[in-house]
């Protein structure tokens, strides 16, 4: 009997990862891991550049969250010249931010999760796509996605110079503010945002909680995961993707710490498996104790799921509506359901449009004090933001000129990883019978990964390569017996 299952590479993430799946003499899944085989560069050939360049750099680490790198990486260097933005461009570039998580929110839900709920888990993977979601849902409403996505990407393009690596990034500041001609389209884009994120919620209750089948999978305990959640949160403990205090609450939901992100390396320790080329993360206080969650845990999650356990409300009122009706239906407060990721991403966008509503409206926004000059170097910066796949921290250090001398990134998928590892081998011992499997059953393990919307390129930063997708089948002495290639 074959006692191993690799899927290679997983489909609809960012990057190339694989699925190694063990059976045991039964047939029975004895163990899973969630494999990245990447190589991560960026944080050796920084070294050496003048640390204003970074905001600039860094955005090129991937093309599908480059915002949140611009902007941790902006605070970054805000906090190595200790200066603090004007409230002008606190606001511009809290605008470019919240346009962000509403269009990269939109790319996880309609291009890489819907297909698995709108076209179906065990659907035919030629159509287990966004083609297929359209296909279901109507032409208009895929028009309508892309306009909202593109319109979004205007304002990031508006301040950022460009949308897919954005540059607007400058210590103390912005590069460019924003004029009333603009502020007019800007505010049109904000109230269409918010009317879009209400009909996208609207589709998910539709389409997913509304069958019974969807439901009771997303309610399933294959995915579920008993670990800490951590997230920004503001001075009343809502949730916040610009700044704030970091967050952790313990699976129970009572909170274990709330620290400033400068002080992130008390908190948070880093771990080497030698499996895979991402550096997992734990809560350092409690020790690496493993993958194990539940009772001895000392992983933690990050992102649209984590960051609404860990807070006490959204910040704004529609925002605020879902949140509540979410965990009620959920049954309390905090979930561990995995795939209630999706469900907190769409409420997440909502909240982000509605913020946009906001500055969109404020007097300041319009101002022309967008850079603070009063720069100070002190060689050392830390930034933070909520990244739509979770907690983005630049940490950056310099010599006496503001070259750098050391870069530590830990991105949301690095957070992530460990969690990633226990998700996907509970869903395999919940759905894999080997060895003949049905593809559609290995979609619904790499269901298991998909809500975390991982980021292979953030975290690990790949050399050239291709990319096959092999199912190789082993005998009990690990030989391969019969190789599937798409």
């Amino acid at each position: 009997m074959a006692r191993n299952i690799s899927i290679n590479p997983i489909t609809r993430l960012e990057g190339h990862g694989k699925i190694e799946i063990f059976l045991d003499n039964k047939g029975n899944v004895e163990d899973a891991y969630w494999q990245v085989v990447e190589l991560r560069g960026f944080e050796r050939f920084c070294i050496g550049r003048p640390v204003e360049e970074m905001p600039r750099i860094t955005p090129n680490i991937c093309g599908v969250c480059p915002t949140p790198h611009n902007m941790a990486s902006t605070k970054a260097v805000d906090d190595v010249y200790s200066v603090e933005p004007t409230p002008a461009a606190k606001l511009v570039r809290q605008l470019h931010y919240n346009a962000f998580m509403v269009e990269d929110h939109y790319i996880h839900f309609f291009f890489l999760s819907a297909p698995d709920f709108v076209v179906g888990p065990d659907a035919d993977p030629a159509v287990r796509n966004i083609l297929g979601v359209i296909g279901r849902v109507g032409l208009d409403i895929g028009k309508k996605v892309i306009d909202i996505r593109k319109r979004c990407r205007d304002i990031i393009r508006l301040i950022g110079s460009k949308a897919p690596h954005p540059e607007g990034g400058l210590p103390g500041g912005v590069p460019r503010g924003v004029t009333e001609e603009e502020r007019r389209w800007i505010r049109d884009t904000a109230n269409d945002s918010v009317e879009f994120a209400q009909f996208a919620l609207k589709l998910f209750k539709e389409a997913v909680l509304g069958e019974k089948k969807y439901f009771d999978l997303v309610l399933n305990d294959a995915y579920k995961l008993n670990v800490y959640d951590m997230g920004l949160v503001d001075a009343n403990n809502r949730v916040n993707f610009y700044e704030g205090r970091l967050r952790v609450t313990d699976p129970k939901g009572a909170q274990y710490a709330l620290f400033d992100p400068r002080d992130y390396v008390e908190y948070i320790g880093e771990w080497v498996e030698p499996w895979t080329y991402i550096r997992l993360t734990h809560l350092r206080k409690l020790g690496w104790n493993g993958l194990i969650e539940g009772e001895g845990t000392s992983l933690y999650r990050v992102g649209p799921l984590a960051r609404l356990n860990v807070a006490s409300g959204m910040a704004t009122p529609l925002a605020q509506r879902e949140y509540e009706e979410m965990f009620d239906r959920l049954g309390g407060k905090p979930s561990h359901h995995t795939l209630a990721y999706h469900w907190a991403r769409l409420i997440e966008a909502l909240q982000a449009a509605e913020d946009m509503q906001r500055i969109a409206n404020e007097p300041l926004l319009t101002s022309k004090d967008i850079r603070n000059m009063n720069l100070r170097l002190k060689k050392v910066g830390i930034g933070c933001v909520e990244a739509a796949r979770g907690t983005l921290i630049h940490h950056y250090e310099t010599d006496d000129r503001g070259l750098v001398t050391k870069v530590n990134l830990i991105v949301a998928t690095q957070h992530n990883a460990a969690p990633i590892c226990l998700s996907v081998k509970k869903a395999a011992q919940g759905f894999v019978k080997g060895p003949e499997v049905k593809e559609g059953l290995l979609n619904m393990v790499e269901m298991a990964f998909r809500p975390y919307d991982p980021c292979l390129a953030c975290a690990t930063h790949a050399l050239p390569g291709r990319m096959p997708l092999e199912v190789n089948l082993r005998d009990t002495d690990g030989q391969v017996v019969r190789t599937l290639r798409r």
